[in-house]
């Protein structure tokens, strides 16, 4: 069973900062490299799995095409853009006696503002709408029959959703348990309708 843990000393990851913090502000996008990257990479592999079957007979190629794409992705959002874009990582780690640590990260203090809401919306968008749309190609694939396509449509959602998972702990904090989080909101939800249907009558 893995054993969650979070790491909250302040720990310098973030070299650019002061380097960003020195450049001027003159586009809303402060790393559009990663931010290109960032989609690219999702888009990519969301493209070559709907146009293979048009553009190429080979199975094979298509598939290898497509993960390797998708192991781009996730590599470059969980070790790149999310730290650039958004100011969090996160990482698994195994300790001397064999167990796994999970670690949340987020810029601390003054960090914070230096990530610009376009940015934020680009990673956050990407992030959220891709996997939905491998659960989308699932569930499509599965109906459509086409059963070769699932270990491939498993593997865009297995990856896309190990980033998704690993950014909203690190958005939240590592302590929070997503299931508290969801219970909370969700409760707070109710009791403000019920608070206006009392204030309406």
């Amino acid at each position: 069973m893995l054993a969650e843990d979070t790491n909250d000393e302040d720990v310098s990851l973030f070299d650019a900062e002061e380097d960003a913090g020195k450049r001027s502000k003159k586009s809303s996008i402060k790393h559009p490299v990663a931010s290109f990257f960032h989609l690219f990479f999702r888009v990519s592999a969301l493209l070559v799995y709907l146009l293979c079957e048009i553009f190429s007979r080979s199975f094979i190629a298509c598939m290898v095409t497509i993960i390797l794409l998708l192991s781009c992705d996730f590599w470059t959002v969980k070790n790149i853009s999310g730290r650039l874009m958004v100011g969090l990582r996160w990482w698994n780690q195994v300790d001397d006696d064999g167990r796994s640590h999970w670690v949340f990260e987020s810029r601390k203090g003054s960090g914070k503002q230096q990530a610009s809401d376009s940015e934020s919306r680009i990673f956050w968008l990407g992030l959220i709408v891709c996997p939905i749309l491998w659960v989308i190609f699932a569930f499509s694939t599965l109906f459509s029959f086409k059963i070769k396509w699932m270990p491939v449509v498993i593997m865009g959602l297995v990856l896309q959703g190990a980033n998704l998972y690993g950014y909203v702990r690190c958005k939240v904090g590592g302590k929070t348990s997503l299931k508290n989080m969801a219970t909370n909101y969700f409760g707070r939800q109710f009791l403000k309708q019920a608070l206006s249907k009392e204030e309406e009558s």
